[in-house]
């Protein structure tokens, strides 16, 4: 007599179980996706561009070796050149950025 109860019992937390499973499984694949881009510089241009507003636009630090501004420039360019639809006005404050971080511009080289 105490068999069929222990496989009864067994049989409803296997369901209980399956059930738990399915739920989840299904609230997973509901969820919004994540974003798995590293997010870069949002915001507006100070009228002269800071060392720190260079690293942000370029996505490194501040004091990062030269190898690394230019890949990263490389990078960022890649996805705003004007002659792939970005903007010129982005390109000039992404080089100048790149300038700044590698030493070679006094003040704002911008043409814009």
């Amino acid at each position: 007599m105490e068999t069929p109860m222990v496989a009864g019992a067994a049989v409803a937390a296997a369901a209980l179980a399956g059930r738990y499973g399915i739920l989840a499984w299904q609230a997973f694949k509901a969820r919004p996706p994540a974003a798995r881009m590293r997010r870069f510089y949002e915001g507006g241009f100070q009228t002269a561009m800071t060392r720190r507003e260079a690293a942000l636009i370029l996505g490194v630090r501040e004091r990062v070796v030269a190898e690394k501004v230019k890949e990263a420039h490389r990078r960022v360019m890649v996805a705003n050149h004007p002659d792939a639809g970005g903007s010129h006005y982005l390109a000039s404050k992404i080089n100048e950025a790149k300038d700044i971080l590698l030493g070679k511009s006094n003040n704002s080289g911008s043409a814009f």
